[in-house]
């Protein structure tokens, strides 16, 4: 075939490729024109149901678990906040019924929402607290896909070497389990196969097992397509394909945004691919939707992740318009001399000028205020990170105790060496074990604020304030401010973390205020101030 002949085909399919993307993209501006009015139709079926279960305070049981649960469902890709508090209304009203596949089922709803928000010790803990056995086969289904997840995620955050690998061998187990539950061909069978396939890299399997998914789109949810669409795209961008990639996303983003989905990545892929394609202002404008879907949702997570790639794009686009601005400068001059033309582009520079500068006030704005949520993210990463570590570390320690004592009395019981037995019970200092706990949170919590002593001490007088003992790093009303630094301010929460009485925490927290320099309603604020190192 001649050479021409072969470069006029690869122009035309260059060409019919960017015809389909910029369809693709069309179709996502004009559903995004009507953003609102999905929304406007979420809350109004919202209301209607908070409205119903209004009416119903003195109905059974089951009458109310079932609308409680159904503005769950509204609300768990809609406002985290939300799902959050009826997520625990679930758990409330399943063990009111004593129903242990209910109390198993709202479990792992409450799992779902923490894990949309990042939460994954939280998640940990709620999970590990769902009997499996009770369940019944759609809600265990539900539970090894979201223990899968939330495995898959911690190995993504985490990135370490050992730790990482573990938690993927574990995930792909949980994989395991849920497809051999599930149907040959549903969603659930076709998606977490094409999702473990892409964990091990064998990415034409993926392919094959999406793509099934995406040919019964008839049969699927406007979310569950927006899924299996947003994770076929990262793999056509592995195989090469960008204008799929970018069709994909643009499918996804359609679908989410019909369904009012606030809970979502598709959009800010789709701003981070369009970007790298130098496409500035569409990446601009999308990376922006995507910020306020995440400040729609209210999850720190949510916001970190849009929150990494907005000032990236904010800045190129600044360079963009400051290249436009510069062209428009010269053309003024080049036209200076017809008198004419000249006042009228001086005009139009002029204006566009301050309409340039408007919007990078208002960039400017963005950013700082990008920058001041980046740095409270930080903080709480690294605040989670740390007593994460903590948590599994003084956990195992626990556990080794206790195995130890297992295994003394299990001998001392063959042996029936029973005052033996007597004897070493009497050695558990329980007293001296609260202690080292309270020693283990000190001094974790001193690494994260060193300051936090010194900076308490100066919201009093000289003669106020705290001086502690030789070995000692934090004495209790000190710790009780640490526990509201790091962000438990329930007394109920505090009175069983310390081992004391609601009323003996307020009685602490009273008797310090009392004493500060600082006026009674200010101080936790002054408190929740102290930066972490």
């Amino acid at each position: 075939m001649p050479r021409g002949t072969l470069l006029f085909i690869g122009f035309l399919m260059t060409w019919v490729g960017h015809a389909q993307q910029t369809s693709k993209l069309e179709q996502l501006d004009q559903v995004l024109e009507n953003k609102k009015s999905y929304v406007a139709l979420k809350e109004q079926k919202i209301n209607l149901l908070k409205k119903r279960l209004a009416a119903n305070p003195n109905a059974d049981l089951l009458i109310r678990f079932e609308i409680v649960d159904e503005l769950y469902n509204e609300y768990r890709s809609f406002v985290y906040d939300s799902a959050f508090t009826y997520a625990q209304r679930l758990i409330d009203l399943s063990y009111q019924t004593a129903d242990p596949r209910k109390i198993g089922y709202a479990k792992t709803q409450l799992g779902f929402t923490t894990l949309s928000a990042g939460m994954f010790k939280e998640t940990f803990d709620t999970l590990n607290t769902v009997r499996i056995s009770d369940l019944d086969d759609d809600t265990k289904l539900d539970y090894y896909a979201l223990m899968a997840r939330v495995l898959y995620d911690i190995s993504d955050f985490n990135r370490d070497p050992y730790y990482s690998k573990r938690y993927v061998t574990m995930a792909d187990k949980y994989i395991e389990f849920a497809t051999n539950m599930s149907e040959p061909n549903s969603y659930n069978f076709l998606y977490l196969k094409g999702l473990h396939n892409l964990r091990v890299e064998r990415t034409d399997e993926a392919v094959n097992y999406l793509s099934k998914l995406m040919n019964q789109q008839a049969q699927l949810t406007n979310h569950q397509f927006a899924i299996t669409a947003s994770t076929l795209s990262f793999l056509h961008l592995k195989l090469g394909d960008t204008t799929q990639a970018i069709n994909l996303l643009a499918e996804a983003c359609i679908s989410d945004i019909k369904s009012a989905i606030k809970e979502t990545s598709a959009m800010t892929s789709l701003a981070d691919l369009l970007y790298r394609q130098g496409r500035i202002e569409a990446a601009y404008k999308f990376i922006n939707h995507s910020m306020d879907d995440a400040n729609f949702y209210g999850a720190k997570q949510r916001k970190s992740e849009v929150g990494a790639i907005l000032p990236i794009i904010a800045s190129a686009r600044l360079n963009y318009i400051d290249d436009q601005r510069k062209t428009l400068l010269g053309y003024s001059i080049g036209l200076t001399l017809l008198a004419i033309l000249t006042i009228f582009f001086a005009v139009s520079t002029f204006l566009q000028f301050r309409k340039l500068r408007r919007k990078d006030r208002v960039i400017q704005d963005k950013n700082l205020h990008l920058s001041e949520t980046n740095n409270n993210l930080v903080e709480a990463n690294k605040i989670k990170e740390e007593y994460l570590g903590y948590y599994f570390n003084i956990n195992s320690e626990y556990i080794e105790k206790i195995e130890k004592f297992k295994r003394s009395v299990d001998q001392k019981l063959i042996q029936k060496k029973y005052e033996d037995i007597r004897f070493v019970m009497s050695k558990i200092d329980l007293k001296k074990e609260r202690e080292e706990l309270y020693y283990s949170f000190d001094k974790v919590f001193l690494k994260l604020f060193p300051d936090f002593v010194e900076i308490f001490n100066s919201f009093f007088k000289e003669e106020d304030r705290v001086v502690l003992d030789k070995d000692q790093l934090l004495n209790t009303e000190l710790r009780i401010f640490a526990l509201i630094r790091m962000g438990i301010s329930d007394s109920d929460k505090m009175a069983k973390i310390l081992g004391y009485s609601v009323n003996t925490i307020y009685a602490y927290k009273n008797r310090v205020k009392s004493k500060s320099i600082i006026p009674n309603e200010e101080f936790e604020k002054r408190i929740m101030e102290i930066q972490a190192s």
